[in-house]
């Protein structure tokens, strides 16, 4: 477990918090500003009780230079001082400091602010696993599939833009961002034979390649957690269609859900205006006219209006994705003729 950093100059100061934090947690100690920025970078601390006045470097410079540093910006200061003027608690938060306690301290409000600033640590590195545990999930989906990485990423800008402006709460938002690049996750099941085939699919492959819409579900509904949820309900049901000729369900209008049928708009232009490897790339206002056509038919007809309402947003998004994209190996082909939108497999 990490330890909390102390840092102050007067002995009688170290004894007091060791004193009153005895037993929350291990104890790091430093009594000047350079051995304190020497400490955090040894121990990575949890958490760093910091003085403000010390003879070398001063409270201020010390956060001012974890903060500065990768490897410590993160780490939670709370400067415990005398210096109880306004003023000197501003420039406290300005350095970037979490709380400020002025001396002489209580016992009881140092442990409380301690273990509140602890349980806001330990709630960051739980929201920051659960990211990574999504993110590798949605990769997971595309690995044996010819989608870079750069695809989940425009899958979680498109939806989310799109999702703003038909107006999700904030809430919402931030799950359908987690969420949307994880509607392929049940991909990782399909062979790359059918994943990679360079041209239509026959029946079977068609049958299988269904599939993926159920082993992502089962993947992702094994989790209670609200993101995974909504990604299983995604995985299911985005490629439902508003008329009732979608799969796997055969779902029809408000069957399917506000996230899947916000997602399927997403994942279609993405689809037409992307290289796959039975088709190049549709030239976007190809895209979009097409997809308007399919108002009433494969879309909510009040989604993919303000689908077209954001259209330049969304081909912004799809600039910066693909100048991202052009630094790496897409290994994209050239040069392939356009097929129908009815036979994509979307």
């Amino acid at each position: 477990m990490q330890p909390i950093l102390i840092v102050d100059d007067e002995p009688e100061n170290l004894a007091a918090l060791r004193q009153i934090l005895a037993g929350e947690r291990r104890l790091v100690f430093a009594r000047s500003g350079e051995n304190a920025l020497a400490a955090a970078r040894k121990h990575s601390p949890a958490l760093i009780l910091l003085d403000i006045q010390m003879p070398d470097l001063n409270g201020y410079e010390v956060c001012r230079r974890l903060k500065s540093d990768a490897d410590t910006a993160a780490m939670p200061v709370i400067f415990v001082t005398s210096m109880a003027d306004i003023g000197n608690e501003a420039e406290g938060f300005a350095a970037g400091a979490v709380d400020y306690i002025v001396k002489p301290v209580s016992a009881p409000i140092v442990r409380a602010r301690v273990r509140t600033h602890l349980s806001l640590v330990q709630a960051t590195r739980l929201d920051q696993s659960y990211r990574d545990a999504l993110n590798m999930l949605g990769h997971a989906g595309h690995y044996n599939d010819t989608d870079t990485g750069v695809h989940i990423w425009r899958m979680a800008y498109y939806t989310t833009e799109l999702a703003r402006a038909y107006g999700l709460s904030a809430e919402q938002l931030h799950l359908i961002e987690l969420a949307a690049p994880l509607h392929d996750t049940g991909k990782i099941g399909i062979s790359d034979t059918i994943l990679r085939k360079p041209g239509k699919l026959d029946a079977e492959e068609w049958r299988i390649m269904q599939t993926h819409t159920r082993i992502g579900h089962d993947i992702l509904a094994k989790s209670r957690a609200p993101g995974f949820k909504m990604a299983a309900e995604i995985a299911l049901h985005h490629h439902e269609k508003w008329d009732g000729n979608g799969y796997p369900d055969g779902l029809a209008g408000e069957q399917i859900s506000i996230p899947a049928r916000l997602t399927a708009i997403a994942d279609v232009f993405d689809a037409l205006t992307t290289t796959r490897p039975y088709k190049a790339a549709w030239p976007v206002e190809r895209a979009r006219d097409t997809m308007l056509g399919e108002a009433g038919r494969h879309f909510d007809p009040e989604m993919i209006a303000v689908f077209d309402s954001i259209f330049e947003r969304i081909l912004d998004i799809k600039a910066e994705c693909d100048a991202w994209e052009a630094t790496g190996d897409s290994g994209f082909a050239e040069n392939m003729p356009f097929v129908p939108l009815s036979d994509l497999d979307l």
